[in-house]
């Protein structure tokens, strides 16, 4: 079983910059593949970014793509999601996950509880 609790969740400007982290238990991140996603008001949840395994090849959604780094800290046992140059679409609620799988980027068995990430105009 994997815990995750994600936290760095805020109000930030547009054009600003968040890191969130999710820190993990019950397993270690270097052998799971670990993403990040995300729910806007009245919008269905959304694929942000992932990192596999081992060697840490990343996927990130369009949107983001330039703006937003996932990265692992295996030592610490957490993944972060650093995002840059911010806009107001970006609002929404940022879930961590993590699965065994790692043959797989958009299913996961494991959840955070979600932080609340607000970008103001």
């Amino acid at each position: 079983q994997v815990q995750l609790v994600e936290s760095g969740g805020g109000l930030v400007q547009a054009g600003g910059s968040l890191r969130l982290s999710c820190a993990a238990s019950g397993r270690a991140v270097s052998g799971l593949t670990a993403g990040w996603f995300r729910q806007a008001p009245g919008k269905a949840r959304e694929f942000v970014a992932a990192i596999r395994a081992s060697i840490g090849i990343t996927r990130y959604a369009d949107p983001v793509k330039g703006r937003f780094t996932i990265s692992r800290d295996n030592a610490k046992n957490t993944v972060y999601l650093q995002m840059n140059s911010l806009k107001p679409e970006d609002t929404a609620v940022y879930y961590c996950a993590a699965d065994d799988d790692n043959s797989r980027w958009y299913n996961y068995d494991y959840w955070g509880r979600g932080t609340q990430v607000t970008v103001s105009s």
